[in-house]
């Protein structure tokens, strides 16, 4: 008995944070649009120092549209 109250504690344990983190909220608050924004910045600098290539370009055109 008390191994399988062990257990389900144990895995109550791991599968809540997950969950929690799996329902996060949907809207962004001004800090993490400012980070993505210094984000794209630095990825705008970057391409300028060494341009990327047709492949890297039709990857990031496939990941733009997925994560819109």
């Amino acid at each position: 008995m008390k191994t399988r109250t062990t257990k389900l504690a144990a895995l109550a344990l791991f599968v809540s944070p997950v969950l929690f983190l799996a329902t996060g909220c949907e809207s962004q608050g001004p800090a993490e649009r400012a980070g993505e924004s210094l984000d794209r910045a630095a990825d705008n600098v970057k391409d300028a120092v060494d341009p990327r290539g047709p492949a890297e370009k039709a990857g990031a055109a496939v990941d733009n549209a997925v994560n819109k």
